[in-house]
């Protein structure tokens, strides 16, 4: 099973970075279970108080960009062939999201400097994935 190199035994700061992501959501959906008993919103009801709704929130978006993080994040530890790059990337984007998440909870108006935070970590993975795709295919077509 683990005899041969498997991308995790590979690019083992990328996997770390991965699930310490998934720990973070994690942490997100406790908190919007709670919110729910402490706040009185039963499922599948999505509003109801605004601290609860800010949680709701918290967790739907950074559902909706972990796709992006996941599969960009992989792709350019694979791309370039650095594990170290791809993780400390991705390390920016997890401080994004908690920095999104703590602003957040706070006041809606508060969420943008995490949110960019993590936008922009995600454009490097992205663009420097896509990019060095592009360019080794250029360069050895298939």
């Amino acid at each position: 099973m683990f005899g041969g190199k498997t991308p995790m035994l590979t690019y083992p700061l990328t996997a770390i970075v991965s699930l310490l992501a998934l720990l973070v959501y994690f942490y997100m959906g406790l908190r919007v279970g709670q919110g729910r008993g402490k706040y009185g919103v039963a499922a599948p009801a999505v509003t109801g108080h605004p601290n609860f709704e800010r949680d709701y929130r918290i967790q739907m978006n950074t559902l909706e960009w972990l796709p992006l993080f996941l599969v960009s994040l992989w792709l350019f530890a694979a791309a370039w062939n650095s594990d170290l790059v791809a993780a400390g990337v991705g390390v920016v984007w997890i401080i994004g999201r908690i920095l999104y998440l703590a602003g957040y909870a706070r006041a809606a108006e508060a969420r943008s400097t995490g949110f960019g935070i993590q936008a922009l970590a995600v454009g490097v993975l992205l663009f420097g994935a896509l990019g060095r795709i592009i360019w080794a295919f250029v360069q050895h077509p298939a």
